[in-house]
C-alpha cells in the first residue's frame, strides 16, 4: 500500500519550519507528517506560499527543520546525499559543457571511470530521446530539451529519491504535456521514489499515484488523494469522467485554501 509505514522510503515526522524576517517570525510548515513508499510517485499541490518548496528542500537536505525530523531509508536527513537527486525549474546545466558532459559530470563525481561514465551518460541521454544532441551545448537547446538533459543527469547518478520542484513550470503547454508523458514512461522503466511539486492540478493528476494537498500558510497537509487511474494517462484519459472528478475535487480544495489565504 502506498505510504505504508513498513515500506516508507521517506518519512516526515512532525516537521515545523519557521523563518525569521524583518516583519517577524514566519511559520512556513506547521506539524507536517507524511510517509512515502519506495518507488511511489507523489505530487504536492497547494496555493503559493504554502510551503511546498520548503518541504522539498528539507527532504533534499538543503534546509533543516526548526523542529521535527525528516528520514530517508530510516536515517535522519542531515544534509544533501547521493541517494537524493533534485531537478529544479531552472535547469542548472553547465553552459560550457555539452549535453553528454553535463550528464557525465555527476557520474565522475561519484568516482566512475571515464569509459563507464560515457556509456552510462549515453544510455540516459537516449532514454530522454536526445541521442542526436549529445555534442550540443545548452544554448543550442530548447527549454524542453534542457529539462530533458536535467532529468537524464538526475537519473544517471541513480538516486533512490528524485525531488522535482516544478520542473515543467516554465514550458509551453505542448512541451509540458510531452515531458509529463516521457517522465511517467521513464519512471515506469527506471523506478524511483518521486516527490514532485506543481501548481498545475491537471499535471498532478496526470503524474501521481497520490496527491498531497497543502493548506495555506502555515503549511499543513489538508488532504491526501489517491489517484487510482492506469498509466499512461494520455489525452483521452484526461477528458474521462474519472480523471475530471479527481481534478475538480483537488482544484476545489486548492481554491478554497487560496481564498482563505486572501482573507
Amino acid at each position: 500500500m502506498a505510504g505504508d509505514t513498513g515500506t516508507a522510503k521517506v518519512k516526515i515526522d512532525s516537521v515545523v519550519k519557521t523563518f525569521d524576517t524583518r516583519g517577524g517570525e514566519v511559520v512556513a510548515l506547521n506539524g507536517v507528517n507524511l510517509e512515502i513508499a519506495e518507488d511511489e510517485f507523489v505530487c504536492v499541490v497547494g496555493p503559493s506560499g504554502c510551503g511546498k518548496s520548503t518541504l522539498l528542500n528539507l527532504i533534499a537536505g538543503l534546509s533543516a527543520p526548526t523542529s521535527g525530523k525528516v528520514y530517508v531509508n530510516g536515517k535522519e536527513v542531515k544534509g544533501p546525499g547521493a541517494e537524493r537527486g533534485v531537478v529544479f525549474q531552472q535547469y542548472a546545466l553547465f553552459p560550457w559543457l555539452t549535453v553528454k558532459k553535463n550528464v557525465e559530470y555527476g557520474l565522475k563525481l561519484q568516482g566512475m571511470g571515464r569509459k563507464e561514465a560515457s556509456a552510462e551518460a549515453s544510455r540516459y541521454i537516449e532514454m530522454v530521446d536526445l541521442k542526436q544532441f549529445e555534442d550540443s551545448y545548452p544554448k543550442e537547446l530548447s527549454g524542453g530539451m534542457k529539462q530533458r538533459v536535467a532529468i537524464a543527469r538526475a537519473y544517471a547518478v541513480k538516486p533512490q529519491v528524485l525531488l522535482m520542484d516544478e520542473p515543467f513550470g516554465a514550458l509551453d503547454a505542448q512541451t509540458k504535456t510531452q515531458l509529463q508523458s516521457e517522465l511517467t514512461h521513464t519512471w515506469s522503466q527506471e523506478k524511483r521514489t518521486v516527490f514532485f511539486i506543481t501548481h498545475d492540478v491537471e499535471e498532478a493528476v496526470a503524474l501521481a499515484q497520490r496527491i498531497i494537498i497543502m493548506s495555506a500558510r502555515p503549511g499543513r497537509i489538508r488532504e491526501i488523494v489517491d489517484v487510482n487511474l492506469p498509466y499512461p494517462r494520455d489525452q483521452k484519459m484526461r477528458i474521462s469522467k474519472e480523471f475530471m472528478e479527481i481534478k475538480n475535487h483537488i482544484w476545489d480544495e486548492v481554491y478554497e485554501e487560496y481564498m482563505a489565504m486572501r482573507k
